[in-house]
């Protein structure tokens, strides 16, 4: 049985290498009006005041799920809100200690449902880690800490992760393994040790989903790169979608794995889809232009990616996020959210699509550390698993 310890902030080993190379941030701020607008901006704005308004005193969104609340988190952080300071500081501050005053002393950060363990662990556990990456803050640390330890000891022995925080010998998804690859990669942006095999294990567990067309996935590698293909739900032929495909990317841009050939393939799928967003009407429904888990790591795998891939896809996504924001300035319940779309409703959907429309807008201002550091050469070599 693999145990992995977690060890406190020593930048020892191969940490010493990542951090050494991702001190000077890809960009400083927003590049111009192509990035962010008046428009986009207004409604950044719209959505935080939406956000802070409805967020209830004890700071959960009437919510026990510790993902979404730290999603509400992450669109303030996002946008520069440190908790206890600014404007919006307060609000941060209660979301930050609600995640914080419920993890449990294992270190799992899930008090729902234990189906979902994994999913609210691994997004609030990369929330907590940009927290501390802003604020330094030690309280968060220790959560960390044990956080971490969890998610590298409840991986299964193929590198993926189950719905529970359990190991076993198959992991379920990659809609799982990409919250665990978010939420270590945000631990190397805190100065948290990580063991190298749990990447590398994570890293091919990933290529495992790829899924190449009209041939088997365990076929030569040569032979896959010369055919259109695309990052799938499970393993044995799961299904295909635009979430899967900026899932996959993400994961391998979180390892370091920027020249993988999967990364173009998938890549040029999202495009696809943006591009088809181009002159739809606005109708500020509320409706994002795809559902907010699909939003929030199609936004993501465009910046990870960079160059002419988030130069002429963003503004098109971001554009789209600004026309779906309800305004209704005459009902302030309703004024400046989005929905989540996909299975939730009520206030859970107002919050995650909201705080995913938040982030998106908010991301050229890359106040998060992970949106700062760019591409860190040297890590595809420490974590390559090939």
């Amino acid at each position: 049985m693999r145990a992995y310890p977690i060890s406190p902030p020593r930048f020892a080993g191969w940490l010493i290498v990542v951090i050494s190379l991702a001190t000077t941030p890809q960009f400083a701020a927003a590049q111009g009006e192509w990035e962010m607008t008046p428009e986009s901006e207004a409604a950044l704005e719209r959505g935080l005041d939406w956000l802070a308004k409805n967020q209830g005193p004890r700071g959960n969104w009437e919510s026990d799920d510790l993902g979404l609340v730290g999603m509400g988190a992450l669109a303030f952080l996002a946008d520069g809100h440190a908790p206890g300071r600014g404007k919006y500081g307060r609000t941060v501050e209660r979301a930050v200690e609600y995640l914080l005053t419920n993890a449990k002393p294992s270190g799992l950060l899930n008090v729902a449902d234990a189906q979902r363990d994994m999913y609210n662990h691994g997004l609030a556990t990369f929330v907590l880690g940009q927290a501390h990456g802003m604020t330094g803050d030690p309280r968060i640390n220790s959560v960390l800490d044990r956080s971490l330890k969890l998610i590298a000891n409840t991986q299964c022995e193929d590198g993926g992760w189950d719905y529970r925080a359990r190991r076993q010998d198959h992991g379920h998804d990659l809609s799982l393994a990409v919250m665990q690859a978010k939420a270590l990669r945000s631990a190397v942006d805190s100065g948290l040790e990580v063991p190298p095999e749990v990447i590398q294990m994570a890293i091919a567990s990933v290529r495992d989903h790829y899924e190449p067309e009209g041939i088997s996935r365990n076929s030569p590698e040569t032979e896959q790169m010369k055919r259109a293909g695309q990052f799938t739900y499970s393993r044995n032929g799961g299904k295909s979608s635009t979430a899967m495909a900026a899932a996959g990317v993400v994961c391998l841009q979180e390892f370091g794995q920027y020249d993988d050939w999967r990364i173009r393939k998938n890549l040029d799928i999202i495009n696809i889809k943006i591009e088809e967003l181009k002159g739809k009407e606005e109708r500020h429904n509320g409706k994002l232009p795809f559902d907010a888990y699909t939003m929030y790591y199609v936004g993501q795998a465009l910046y990870q990616v960079g160059g002419d891939d988030w130069k002429k896809s963003y503004p098109i996504l971001r554009d789209r996020v600004v026309g779906s924001q309800i305004l209704r300035a005459d009902i302030p319940r309703e004024h400046g959210k989005w929905g989540a779309g996909a299975h939730l409703g009520g206030m859970p959907s107002d919050l995650y699509g909201t705080a995913v429309g938040c982030f998106i807008l908010a991301m050229p201002n890359r106040y998060l550390p992970i949106l700062q550091e760019g591409r860190i050469e040297g890590l595809s070599q420490q974590f390559n698993s090939n």
